[in-house]
């Protein structure tokens, strides 16, 4: 019994009208796609099943849907928002309407109309992705999908036979390019509103600084893990040591035995007394939005920083706050002393405040800092706690052991392993326990310079906590335990003090080396790349308030309106119009160029040519004005029929197959000289 093979069907290509319904779909999914990151995953979930619905119609052939079955599905879907914001109106409850109508008008395409209409409003989706995310990254995506969605468009506005895919985008990207200077004048002059690129009231940024008022064990080992930039700062000048970078946050006072946390009633600090040395360091912060009201400067600032929009105050624990959440990316600039003195004299102020621990709290570094009372100058108390630190086996980690009721003491007499909070707090407990007035400073400490912009980027990973104690004759002095352990940590940065979990994306080119030395010099160079390309981005498009505006505006004026530049505008617009009139003169072909001339001698005679008359109409007109009683033109017999041969074989040319004949133009040439 013989087997049968069935022959092998070749697949064949897409008709027309599925291939540009495939386009529109993948349009949109590229459109709907980046909303999924902040919409209710059923709302995702039911896009994602009507954009399939669609593309398996459209594959297979089928019909669409009924309305009978669309519309309990559409008001079914109107309610889950209502559920799942309280309300139909707003930002987010209208983006997420506005993304499922896109998705169920794909089921309702029935007409030329309807196509265009599912288009526009995926326009308009483009511009609410910016609502969320405003990074380089989503702009070059959201040019990807208009680049698409005009593709799309064009493909359903050819009548005839379609050009091929490439060609099409072709023409988008033709398209996005002719309109791009024009938005770029746009964006440079057109009157901005104070706030974020695409910012609305109440809902320009949501990151946040990774500080917050309370500090206890744990909670910024967690936040070291994060890559996220917190601010980014340009030194007018040589930058200090990074031994000397400590970016100044809030002032921890009040222990309750395990938590940390800033004490109630601070007070204006402008009448504090701060003795500062030579030289400044003067520099400009970019500070990335958030929630909190910290405005970090470098240790110590000399003046307070002019945050735009924003007043900021001093506390009298040196804090500087804004009186109103930072929740937009603000760019100011700022001076620091790093050799400075903080409150210099022989006696402080309530200084029992900064003696207060709570009752009942590790007995151990109780006892142990009384004993250091001996101990008659506070510094050597200082210096004896910093060299149990040194000489006993003490770590370093991201991963310390839990604590429970008596953390310091658990920590000082067994774990020994901890991160900066864990060295910070207990070090000041014994030091208020030892008489000698003590906090907790947070902020960040270091920074990495990307060497291809001259930016420094201060991360949370960069979140670090030190202390501060109080001596007679020098003030508040920093103290910071961690250098005791692990200086590298103050001295290289935390990737050089503790080993931590791989990154993903650009940051995760900072660990690898797949190519050796220059690999990984490489390497370096693409990370600070990419890196400089968002700081531009955010420094020259995010950040383009209405103060740079104007002051652009202003510069463009004084540029315009000066005879330097009119002169140069002179000069370039009759270089254009030379190129012009020369590349005219060459696009015109020769035998154009004769028939013209023709038509203009015989304009001449009186024997004009009319602007919608053919050579061979005209040439019927001039043999009818040659037998008429009384000739309308003063032309000679002789010329007349020299004009009449030439048009004869003008038109032959023009009308007919190519001619090949290779006196074609002397030809033309020699009668038009007889045409007199």
């Amino acid at each position: 019994m013989k087997s049968q093979v069935k022959p092998a069907t070749a697949m064949l290509p897409l008709s027309r009208d599925k291939a540009d319904t495939m386009l529109l779909l993948a349009s949109a999914v590229l459109v709907l796609a980046p909303h999924a990151a902040h919409l209710p995953l059923w709302v995702s979930a039911l896009c994602g099943v009507t954009l399939l619905w669609r593309a398996l119609i459209t594959l297979r052939g089928r019909r669409m849907p009924p309305a009978l079955v669309l519309l309990p599905i559409a008001a079914g879907a109107m309610i889950g928002v209502q559920f799942s914001y309280d309300t139909l109106i707003g930002k987010d409850a209208g983006v997420a309407m506005l993304v499922l109508l896109v998705a169920f008008k794909m089921l309702e395409m029935h007409a030329r109309r309807d196509l265009y209409v599912v288009i526009f409003l995926c326009f308009f989706l483009v511009l609410t992705n910016f609502f969320y995310a405003q990074g380089i990254g989503t702009a070059l995506l959201m040019v990807a999908s208009v680049l698409l969605l005009l593709t799309a468009q064009m493909s359903f506005a050819f009548t005839g036979a379609v050009p091929p895919l490439r060609t099409r985008l072709g023409m988008a990207a033709r398209t996005l390019a002719f309109a791009a200077p024009l938005a770029a004048l746009l964006f440079v002059v057109f009157p901005r509103i104070q706030g974020p690129l695409w910012g609305m009231p109440g809902s320009s940024g949501s990151g946040k600084s990774g500080l917050s008022e309370q500090m206890a064990p744990g909670q910024m080992s967690n936040l070291a893990l994060s890559e996220e930039p917190a601010f980014r700062v340009r030194f007018f000048g040589h930058a200090p040591e990074k031994a000397q970078l400590y970016w100044r946050g809030p002032v921890l006072d009040v222990f309750d035995g395990l938590t940390w946390s800033r004490g109630q009633g601070r007070v204006s600090g402008r009448n504090l007394h701060l003795a500062v040395g030579e030289p400044a360091h003067d520099y400009e912060v970019t500070l990335e939005p958030s929630q909190s009201r910290w405005v970090f400067a470098l240790e110590m600032a000399g003046e307070l920083p002019e945050v735009p929009g924003h007043q900021v105050r001093l506390s009298s624990q040196f804090e500087l706050t804004s009186d109103a959440p930072l929740d937009a990316r603000l760019r100011y600039r700022a001076s620091s002393h790093t050799d400075y003195a903080l409150q210099r004299g022989e006696q402080l102020e309530n200084a029992e405040r900064w003696l207060l621990l709570p009752y009942g709290f590790n007995p151990r570094a109780l006892a142990e800092g009384r004993a250091l009372r001996r101990l008659a100058d506070p510094a050597a108390r200082v210096e004896a706690v910093l060299r149990r630190f040194r000489e006993q086996p003490f770590s370093y980690t991201l991963e310390p052991p839990l604590l429970g009721r008596h953390a310091v003491d658990e920590f000082m007499y067994g774990a020994r392993a901890g991160f900066c909070e864990h060295y910070s707090g207990a070090f000041v407990f014994l030091m208020r326990a030892a008489g000698v007035p003590a906090r907790v400073v947070t902020g960040y400490q270091g920074g990495e310079i990307n060497q291809l912009d001259g930016f420094m980027t201060v991360r949370q990973s960069d979140a670090h906590a030190w202390a501060e104690v109080w001596l007679a004759g020098r003030g508040w002095t920093r103290v910071d335990p961690t250098a005791a352990v692990a200086p590298e940590r103050v001295n290289r940065g935390l990737g050089a003090s503790v080993p931590r979990p791989a990154p993903f994306g650009i940051d995760a080119l900072r660990g690898m080396n797949p190519f050796g030395s220059d690999g990984h010099a490489w390497l370096a160079r693409l990370r600070d790349a990419v890196n400089a390309a968002n700081n531009g981005w955010n420094q020259w498009v995010l950040n383009y308030t209405p103060e740079r505006q104007r002051n652009v505006v202003q510069g463009l004026q004084d540029k315009l309106f000066g005879w330097p530049f009119a002169v140069l505008l002179t000069l370039a617009c009759a270089t254009l119009l030379i190129v012009r009139f020369l590349r005219r003169r060459r696009e015109i072909d020769p035998v154009d160029a004769l028939y013209s001339t023709l038509c203009k001698r015989l304009g001449q005679a009186g024997l004009a040519r009319a602007a919608d008359e053919s050579p061979s109409a005209y040439a019927a007109r001039l043999m009818l004005d040659a037998n008429a009683t009384v000739p309308a033109g003063k032309l000679a017999p002789q010329a007349r029929a020299a004009a009449l041969e030439f048009l004869r074989r003008y038109s032959a040319w023009r009308y007919a197959p190519p001619n090949a004949d290779p006196r074609f133009t002397a030809t033309l040439k020699n009668l038009l000289s007889q045409v007199r």
